[in-house]
C-alpha cells in the first residue's frame, strides 16, 4: 500500500492540526471548559489541548533535538494568540465569501503526485494511517487556504516595494548573496582498523613516495585507496563550502588546485586529499539575487502589514479569554 512520504506527511499534519481550532480529541480525558470565545466561535479545553499536543508533536518532528525546548517554549507562549488569530482570519474569509475550491483541487492533486498516490482511495488510506479521515483533511485544508486567501487579499496585495529598496538591500547585505566555493576533490583513504600501526605507516609511506615521485594522484588513489571513488581514482565529486565535513574542508581550504594535503585522521581512518579544482566563492549579480531579495522584503512587509491588520481586526471583534493558562488544567 502506498504511504505518504514523511516530509510530506509532516506538512499535511501541520495544515490539519496546527491551523485549526481543533477537531481531534486527546486520548486523555480532560474536564471540559470554554477556554476562549472569539466572536461566534468557542474554543474548548479539549480543542485547545488537541492543538497543544499537535503543535508539540509537529515541532518534535521538524526541529533538531538540541533546539526543541527553546522553540517549544516560544511556541507554547504564542499558542493562545495563534488560535485567536486563526479563528478571526477564518471568520473574516467566510464573511467575504472567498472560494478556494480550485486551489484545493490543485493542492490535493499535487500531494497525490508527490507521494505516488494514484487515486483518492490511496490518499484516504494514507491519511487513515496518520489517524485522520479524508473529510477532516479536506475541511482543515480548506480552512488553511481560506486564511491564506484572506491574507493575500487584505495584506499582500497592498504591499508595494520600490526597485530602489531591492538595490539598497543588495548593497547592505552582500554576505547573503555569496556563492560558496566549490571544491573538486580526490582522496586516498586507509582504514585505521585493517592494519597494524607498522602496516599503516608502511602503506602511508608507500603512497607518499609514489606521489613524491610524480605519479598522478588519481592513479595512486585507484590502486591504493580503501574508500569511496576507488573505481574513479578516488574522486569524491564536487563539494560546496559549508556542505562538506568541517575536517575535510579545513584540510583543503588553503590548498591551490593541484596540491595535496597532509595526512588527516578522520572517521576511523586516514585521508590524503588532493584538490583537483576550485571555484572560489563569488558575489552573485544583482539580477541573480533579485528574486531572493524580493521574497525576503515581501516576507518582512507581510509580517508588518499582517500585524497591523490583526490589530484592527481584533479591535472590532469580541474576544474573551476565560482560561488564561489552559495547560494548568491538562
Amino acid at each position: 500500500m502506498n504511504r505518504l512520504k514523511k516530509t510530506k506527511t509532516a506538512s499535511i499534519l501541520a495544515i490539519c492540526l496546527l491551523l485549526t481550532a481543533g477537531t481531534f480529541m486527546s486520548g486523555q480525558k480532560t474536564v471540559e471548559a470554554i477556554v476562549v470565545v472569539v466572536n461566534q466561535d468557542i474554543i474548548t479545553l479539549s480543542q485547545y489541548k488537541a492543538i497543544y499536543d499537535a503543535t508539540h508533536a509537529a515541532l518534535q518532528a521538524s526541529v533538531p533535538p538540541e533546539e526543541f525546548q527553546d522553540v517549544w517554549q516560544i511556541r507554547k507562549k504564542q499558542l493562545m494568540d495563534t488560535i485567536i488569530t486563526n479563528s478571526l482570519l477564518l471568520q473574516e474569509a467566510r464573511k467575504m465569501g472567498l472560494n478556494v475550491s480550485e486551489q484545493m483541487r490543485m493542492t490535493i492533486d499535487r500531494i497525490k503526485e508527490e507521494n505516488n498516490l494514484e487515486t483518492d482511495g490511496d490518499l484516504i488510506r494514507a491519511l487513515q494511517q496518520q489517524g485522520m479521515t479524508y473529510d477532516q483533511f479536506r475541511k482543515q485544508l480548506e480552512e488553511d487556504m481560506l486564511r491564506q486567501a484572506l491574507v493575500y487579499s487584505e495584506v499582500d496585495r497592498i504591499i508595494v516595494i520600490d526597485d530602489s529598496d531591492y538595490v539598497d538591500y543588495y548593497k547592505k547585505h552582500p554576505e547573503e548573496f555569496v556563492e560558496p566555493a566549490v571544491y573538486q576533490i580526490r582522496a586516498i583513504y586507509i582504514s585505521g582498523g585493517t592494519l597494524s600501526e607498522e602496516g599503516l605507516n608502511s602503506k602511508k609511506s608507500e603512497i607518499d613516495a609514489r606521489l613524491a615521485a610524480g605519479e598522478v594522484f588519481a592513479t595512486v588513489a585507484g590502486e591504493m585507496t580503501e574508500g569511496p571513488g576507488k573505481e574513479n581514482g578516488g574522486d569524491l565529486g564536487t563539494l560546496k563550502s559549508g556542505e562538506m565535513a568541517k575536517e575535510l574542508e579545513d584540510a583543503v581550504r588553503d590548498l591551490e588546485a593541484g596540491q595535496t594535503a597532509a595526512w588527516l585522521e578522520f572517521r576511523e581512518g586516514w585521508w590524503r586529499l588532493y584538490l583537483e579544482e576550485i571555484t572560489p566563492n563569488q558575489l552573485k549579480s544583482f539580477e541573480d539575487s533579485r528574486q531572493a531579495i524580493e521574497q525576503k522584503l515581501m516576507a518582512q512587509q507581510r509580517d508588518i502589514k499582517l500585524e497591523e491588520y490583526m490589530i484592527k481586526l481584533k479591535e472590532r471583534s469580541y474576544i474573551k479569554i476565560l482560561v488564561p493558562n489552559p495547560e494548568d488544567l491538562f
